[in-house]
């Protein structure tokens, strides 16, 4: 059974950067029995400059559209893949008395619903949070219609009208003193983080040939990547798929404080998107977290546990088979990090932990693998790390220079030394995993697969992905991890049966063939249950064309049968030829005809 699935990427797949595009490029790859439309949106220019990764033959079409807000590079350039994703035509348009009305209404309601601050996710579902639900449901579709009907909402939610009606919501009775706040440049940032938000209501994918074509939309995201595929189900009944593997809602919560955007704001699109969530959540038939760590968030927000279903995601075992399969264990005093530099993966922490290491172990050594920096954040934190190394172990830093001098090296993957991932992994005998926030910790699985014994910590999904094949310690507390370290480079036996056991459980649980088996079934049964779809209205026929069957009523065959061509409009019937009724032109049911004036519709 083929499928068509409309891809709905944010920041990701097609683009060469971006999160999800290894996932999804696997997902395409792998499913060869189906077809794939993409719908990607756009983070930046520099992801729109840096093009796409090669696409295989079984994605049928791309169309992608920007949600940066730089408007002098707001336009991109159509790629020879397929159709390009733009704004609706008539973006400037301005509205009637009417369509202000409505979305001045469509929009209070939202903005209404944002500024309550109610706690979507709470246990007891209280009326305040089932009516802001539904205001926020009413805002958002309403301005969704308008915006097919009238071309783009851009204009207008940029509008002076825009901004009072958020000011008026703030300061309506019952906000929070943090949103009551709120002053008129918060008002205006907030109308432009709300414009962004919502720029996929402006496209014009929501056309029989766009969204209104495949079988099923499968969101690799929440949030905006969910936006399309809730509008697809609402103009053509296309059912929604909605993975996500981390939890950008969390970010939201989390936002931090010297952010440029002010308190109201950010607590304001905390509201926002929290909304948008379990609206995602409520509309979605079938929700897939990559972890149970994003499962508590997904329930806390209103996710059904009937539609939830853990799918875990894929990886490439192969790449780490060579070292997996040895059984020297690596370099026995060896300790290994491995990931992006960055403050969440607390650096500081395992660098104070492995100067305890060393009181008892002076033979140990630790190797901190990382990927290229690219962002100034990253650049700025590894200088403080290799500083801080050099305080902690001065005398071996005097000689640094000098190889194998200092027991604390900071590596980059594709050097002449380490020129692969996978011997990176093959460098030490336990590997360290060091962070206070973690979504699903990639590194730690391909530890995993090349058998290696892990020491982590208590964060995000670490204690569901290694169950009992490792150490796992309290986040922000090195004396912990430095006994942890120390307990495994004194056991090499338990090294080797933990580095095996972790081997298994990853095969078992982690391959990219299970990530698809999943998919696979859930594709067919989505397809398979979804409730019969409204045609279109049939397109005028071409009197050229083919014979269509049941075109011609069988009136027409009876010899004496008056003429079936229609008249014009205003035009005088012919004489002596009766006028043919409405109901007996075109491949039109009689009986629909048959209805008197005051029927109504069924």
């Amino acid at each position: 059974m083929l499928v068509r699935i409309g891809l709905l990427t944010d920041g990701g797949y097609p683009y060469a950067t971006g999160e999800s595009r290894l996932w999804c490029d696997r997902l395409v790859r792998g499913l060869p029995q189906h077809e794939f439309d993409l719908f990607a949106l756009s983070r930046s220019a520099d992801q729109e400059q840096q093009g796409w990764v090669r696409l295989p033959d079984r994605v049928v079409r791309v169309r992608t559209a920007p949600m940066w807000t730089d408007e002098d590079d707001r336009r991109h350039a159509e790629r020879p893949r397929g159709l390009t994703g733009r704004l609706a035509t008539g973006l400037g348009r301005s509205y009637g008395r009417r369509d202000r009305r409505r979305f001045t209404a469509h929009v209070t309601a939202l903005v209404g619903a944002v500024c309550a601050g109610a706690e979507t996710g709470s246990e007891t579902d209280g009326t305040d949070a089932g009516t802001a639900r539904g205001l926020f449901a009413d805002g958002l579709y309403g301005l969704a219609d308008l915006a097919r009907e009238r071309g783009g909402l851009q204009t207008a939610l940029r509008s002076e009208t825009a901004v009072r009606i958020v000011e008026a919501a703030c300061r309506a009775p019952g906000t929070g003193r943090t949103v009551h706040s709120a002053t008129v440049p918060d008002y205006l940032a907030f109308a432009a983080e709300l414009e962004r938000a919502l720029c996929p209501l402006s496209l014009d994918w929501y056309e029989e040939d766009g969204l209104g074509a495949v079988d099923l939309c499968h969101a690799a995201s929440g949030g905006a990547a969910a936006l399309p595929g809730l509008l697809a189900k609402r103009f053509f009944g296309v059912p929604l798929l909605v993975t996500e593997h981390g939890m950008p809602l969390r970010a939201h919560y989390l936002a931090a404080p010297e952010a440029a955007l002010g308190a109201p704001v950010r607590a304001l699109l905390a509201n926002f998107h929290g909304l948008l969530a379990s609206e995602v959540y409520r509309q979605a038939a079938v929700i897939t977290p990559g972890n149970t760590h994003v499962r508590r968030w997904q329930e806390r927000f209103g996710a059904g546990r009937g539609k939830l279903r853990t799918v875990y995601p894929g990886m490439e075992a192969e790449r780490f088979g060579a070292v997996g399969e040895e059984h020297d264990g690596g370099g026995p005093a060896t300790l290994v990090w491995i990931g992006r530099i960055e403050p969440a993966k607390d650096l500081i922490a395992l660098l104070h932990a492995f100067a305890e290491v060393r009181r008892t172990e002076p033979d140990a050594r630790l190797r901190i693998f990382g990927a290229p920096v690219q962002e100034r954040e990253g650049d700025t934190y590894l200088a403080h790390c290799r500083a801080l190394a050099a305080q902690l172990f001065p005398d071996e830093a005097t000689d640094a220079h000098a190889e194998g001098d200092n027991p604390v090296t900071f590596e980059e993957i594709g050097g002449p030394e380490v020129p692969d991932l996978a011997e990176a992994y093959a460098a030490g005998g336990v590997v360290v995993l060091s962070s206070v926030v973690e979504g699903f910790p990639i590194s730690l699985v391909e530890a995993m697969f090349c058998g290696r014994a892990t020491v982590s910590t208590d964060v995000g999904a670490v204690v569901e992905v290694v169950g009992g094949t490792g150490l796992v310690v309290p986040p922000r507390n090195p004396r912990a991890l430095a006994d942890a370290c120390v307990e495994l480079l004194r056991d090499p036996e338990r090294r080797a049966r933990l580095g095996a056991a972790a081997r298994a459980r990853a095969l078992e649980l982690f391959t990219v063939e299970q990530n698809l088996a999943a998919f696979r079934g859930i594709y067919l049964d989505l397809a398979g249950h979804a409730p019969p779809r409204p045609t279109a209205p049939a397109a005028p026929r071409d009197p050229d064309g083919p014979p269509r069957p049941f075109a011609t009523p069988p009136e027409a065959h009876v010899l004496g049968a008056p003429s079936l061509e229609p008249v014009a409009a205003g035009a005088p019937a012919s004489a002596g030829a009766p006028r043919v009724p409405s109901w007996a032109i075109g491949g039109e049911s009689v009986c629909a005809g048959a209805r008197g004036a005051g029927d109504g519709d069924a």
